[in-house]
């Protein structure tokens, strides 16, 4: 049986790999000369420093049931950690710190340092059965239920509501700063889902970066493909399903509104309302700083951090994620700041080290905010900007079009919105069904979203191999 995978993404890889394990003959197919969507790594700014294109912490890979199925050691992939795995900065020059180890972070969190490990115990006592039932759609029993219910009943808070049961700045701060990984309005209705999650996976796995960058996981799922007799063809764009004639199975690797157009007449009018009707979310502006000497933290917690949050007070947070979710600019937008070097010392050439950023910015963003970032870390870091020896910019719309499943630079592949939770793309026990046989959507725009767990392409596959 002949199957093809468009797009080479996590997603797309893993879905090809599921599928060449159950005996079909499977080609993947990718428009851009480059395997791995919004998994690589480059040098982008100077000779030697190895800086992520995209994703680059991957709490999700390393417990994935997917990646638990692949010998990832075998295939050249080691995970490494920073000696802290998140700090998130205030402006008194204190901060909330997440370290690997629940006790030690509780114990740095003060007065609330037992409440943060009684919310989360249970979950990373149990993260692989937690993941068991997380990563597959919602609209299912799950095999875990006291524990998955658990999990429900706290992620269908919101962010905001939550962040007041901590009575620290630093706690209220540290908390704000994971949830806002949903880039959502953290007031909203399960808005403390996505940081839920992440802060689990935090002390259960940690916040690892990939040995090399991220490039060398992505060259280990095609030489596991290949392994398996798959095949990957680079430079080919597919506009319509009707050009694969041979095909008993197509996964699609790409945004809602993309498999409209691979589809065309053939997906029915219900399917075709739903993909249209999908939302995308606020969008990201990277930009790629080559420092040297590192950044000069005022924290000392942050001069270990692999991961750096960079939006002061959680009110402040709120307030900004609210802003950039309505369409407006923040002036001092919420940061990631990644410090990969500090797991990963092969990335450094020197003192020369690679820092990775990038800011919460509003969908479809056409504005330059390379000066709005390089303040945010200035805040926290004052002389940051005489360290910076070069830098690299992926504004929002350069990232939708190095990467066609990022809609208007929408990192996530769609809003992170109750809706969109409940039913990705579409509500029922079979969101990866296009309604046209045999074809199916794989991208994190389907459950479980976004994320490198490789989730959805499995999910995907395994609904074509039980329809076969």
């Amino acid at each position: 049986m002949t199957a093809y995978v468009v797009g080479s993404g996590p997603n797309g890889l893993a879905g090809a790999i599921v599928l060449a394990r159950a005996g079909l003959d499977v080609t993947v197919l990718e428009s851009h000369y480059r395997v791995g969507g919004a998994l690589g790594s480059a040098e982008l700014t100077e000779p030697g420093l190895v800086h992520d294109l995209g994703a680059s912490f991957l709490p999700l890979a390393v417990r994935s049931p997917f990646f638990q199925s692949l010998d990832l050691e075998a295939l050249g992939v080691r995970f490494r950690h920073a000696p802290v795995e998140l700090a998130h900065p205030l402006d008194d020059g204190s901060a909330g710190v997440l370290h690997r180890d629940l006790g030690a972070t509780a114990e740095g969190l003060g007065a609330d340092g037992a409440l943060w490990r009684n919310v989360l115990q249970p979950f990373v006592d149990r993260f692989d059965d937690l993941l068991e039932d997380t990563m597959r759609p919602m609209l299912r029993v799950p095999r875990h239920g006291p524990l998955t219910a658990r999990f429900g009943v706290l992620a269908a808070r919101s962010a905001v509501d939550f962040g007041r049961t901590f009575r620290t700045e630093q706690a209220r701060a540290l908390w704000s700063g994971i949830a806002a990984h949903a880039t959502t309005d953290q007031a909203a209705a399960f808005s403390s889902a996505v940081g839920l999650m992440l802060a689990t996976a935090g002390h259960a796995t940690g916040w690892p970066v990939v040995e090399g960058g991220a490039q060398v996981l992505t060259d280990a799922l095609v030489r596991k493909l290949r392994q398996l007799d798959g095949r990957i063809e680079t430079g080919r764009t597919v506009t319509d399903v009707r050009d694969l004639p041979d095909a008993e199975v197509v996964l699609l690797d790409v945004a809602p509104s993309a498999a409209i157009g691979i589809l065309h007449d053939g997906i029915p009018a219900k399917r075709r309302r739903a993909f249209s009707s999908y939302q995308h979310g606020p969008a990201a502006y990277k930009v790629d700083f080559a420092v040297d000497g590192g950044i000069p933290w005022r924290n000392e917690d942050c001069k270990r951090a692999g991961v750096v949050h960079l939006g002061g007070a959680a009110d402040e947070v709120a307030s900004t994620e609210a802003s950039v979710v309505s369409g407006r600019s923040a002036r001092k937008p919420f940061t990631l700041v990644g410090q990969q070097s500090l797991a990963d010392p092969g990335r450094a050439r020197g003192s020369l080290q690679p820092v990775w950023a990038y800011a919460h910015v509003p969908y479809g963003s056409v504005l330059e905010h390379e000066h709005r970032i390089v303040k945010q870390i200035e805040r926290f870091a004052p002389g940051f900007r005489d360290r910076v020896v070069a830098t690299h910019i992926t504004s929002a719309m350069g990232l939708a079009a190095a990467n066609s499943n990022f809609v208007g630079g929408d990192i996530n592949t769609g809003a992170n919105t109750f809706a969109q939770l409940i039913g990705r793309p579409t509500v029922g026990r079979n969101p990866y069904a296009t309604g046209v046989t045999g074809v199916y959507l794989c991208s994190a725009a389907t459950p479980p979203g976004p994320g490198v767990h490789g989730m959805s392409g499995v999910n995907a596959a395994e609904a074509a191999i039980r329809h076969l």
